[in-house]
């Protein structure tokens, strides 16, 4: 399709159902759906939005452009979940059709407020000359899942931002309520944390930016989160145009997080004694969103995408998926990121196997292979070799190089994996490990994802993968004489 202006920004109704119903069925037959990860039902998905527990369910929506592998004209599609691992899709909810959001529905998040959820999002709205300007807007769930939005923005563009002013995210401390911002300071160009405080939701101050470093960290900040973890503040967020002096990324835009000592908004400081770090070391998760639950825990999902990078399904129509939801602790001042309890409760056709290497130093696994599942496997200290995912006679398929000795480290190579794609931007990412220690490693197959949790989540990789129908082997091999120890692996396939 030629994606003109006109036919991006068209409202939904200009659209024609079958045509509509065609992209479903296009995305529903697709060999690359995802089975236990959120996908959109036609179209491009993007950043998740409003995680939040109200009602007695967990809630969470999708930045949506129903119509193509596209980003058009933007609105927010809503699933809940009993266990925040199964999510009910109950369709659009949130559409650009007033003055304040007329040419999408941007991102946002939410808080429950008494008896509703209060949703706060960025409307983005052009003038005849193209010219962009965002309005931080509000609506009102009820426990029918029926949406009221405000009549008014809560929030118009201060002078000391460009229009890139955006992502609202909701929070409260003690009595006042506080939106923080991604925004681009109008002066500097450079990227920062906008802070709005408000007693009544109605009336908000413009509190300036605020204050966690001292680096210059980029031409713009996206999708900030201010979350409490063991105690705790952390602050996730996306920047752009960041030195790789700050955070040595290959992604073309990085996301991270800041662990603090304390936080004092109503003066704008974040104080921290640590660096920033990569929330995810895969090539592809961006946008991520976590919030405090009632339950205590801090739970995090992200979209498993990236901006201005082409995907494989866009030549199908659908683009994108989230990752599983995680839960986050601290350890040893680092972040951890764990798949939630509930996830167990989909295993399926379980397999245990202890590690018998043949005469070509390798294992292989094809019984009851499938192309969604969940591989725990771990090895002992002074191994090296290649664990290759996804792979067969024709494919050497994802390969998890690693080594257990000095200099250890643990490596996600996609090269050689099913169709190529954002290759400018390398096809190998690696981190460091602690010497001769055991490495664990928790696995996460469906299709064209695959995330790997390193040592119970110290470090994560998430990645979209597109692999061929026959590239079911697991293969574990070596050139070293031994590199498997009789240590132990378990598969389940997965399902909903």
């Amino acid at each position: 399709m030629d994606w003109t202006r006109k036919k991006l920004y068209s409202q939904y109704d200009k659209w024609s159902a079958d045509y509509l119903l065609a992209l479903q069925a296009q995305a529903a037959q697709s060999d690359f759906r995802p089975t236990y990860h959120i996908a959109p039902t036609s179209g491009l998905l993007n950043d998740p939005n409003g995680f939040s527990f109200f009602n007695n369910q967990w809630h969470l929506f999708y930045q949506s452009f129903p119509f193509g592998p596209v980003h058009g004209l933007k609105s927010w599609v809503h699933l809940v979940s009993d266990d925040l691992v199964a999510w009910h899709n109950l369709g659009t909810i949130l559409n650009a059709d007033t003055a304040y959001d007329s040419h999408g529905a941007y991102s946002g998040s939410a808080m429950v407020i008494e008896d509703r959820l209060f949703l706060m999002y960025t409307g983005n709205v052009r003038d005849k000359d193209w010219v962009r300007h965002p309005f931080q807007n509000g609506a009102y769930l009820d426990t029918d899942n029926h949406l009221t939005k405000l009549s008014l923005p809560l929030i118009k563009q201060p002078v000391h931002v460009t229009d890139h002013f955006r992502d609202p995210q909701i929070l409260k401390k003690d009595d006042t309520y506080y939106a923080l911002l991604g925004a681009q300071d109008a002066n500097t160009k450079q990227g920062k944390i906008s802070i709005f405080a408000s007693k009544d939701l109605t009336s908000w101050n413009d509190l300036g930016y605020l204050n966690f470093t001292q680096q210059n960290i980029g031409y713009m900040i996206e999708c900030p989160n201010l979350v409490t973890v063991n105690e705790k503040p952390v602050l996730i967020f996306c920047p752009q145009g960041l030195d790789k002096n700050i955070i040595n990324s290959d992604n073309i835009y990085p996301n991270t997080y800041l662990i603090g000592d304390n936080c004092q908004l109503k003066n704008g400081e974040f104080h921290s004694n640590h660096n920033i770090e990569l929330l995810d070391h895969g090539f592809d998760i961006y946008a991520s969103q976590a919030f405090n639950a009632p339950d205590g825990n801090a739970y995090l999902v992200s979209w498993l995408g990236l901006p201005e990078i082409a995907y494989p399904t866009d030549s199908e129509n659908w683009a994108h998926c989230m990752s599983v939801v995680k839960k986050l602790t601290i350890r040893n001042n680092k972040l951890y990121q764990e798949p939630v309890a509930a996830f167990k409760n989909y295993r399926k056709c379980h397999a245990e196997l202890h590690g018998m290497l043949n005469e070509h130093q390798q294992i292989v696994i094809t019984e009851n292979a499938t192309l969604s599942y969940e591989l725990e496997i771990s090895f002992l200290q002074n191994q090296q070799g290649t664990l290759s995912l996804l792979s067969s006679s024709n494919s050497k398929g994802l390969r998890l190089n690693f080594s257990t000795s000095n200099n250890a480290y643990f490596e996600i190579d996609r090269k050689d994996c099913g169709i190529p794609f954002a290759t400018a931007y390398g096809t190998k990412r690696r981190v460091a490990l602690e010497d001769n220690a055991p490495l664990k490693l928790h696995i996460l197959i469906d299709h064209s994802t695959c995330e790997v949790f390193v040592n119970g989540g110290e470090f994560v990789f998430s990645q979209r993968i597109f692999p061929n129908d026959d590239d079911l082997q697991i293969l574990l091999a070596s050139e070293s004489e031994v590199i498997y120890n009789g240590d132990w692996w378990k598969i389940s396939n997965m399902t909903h």
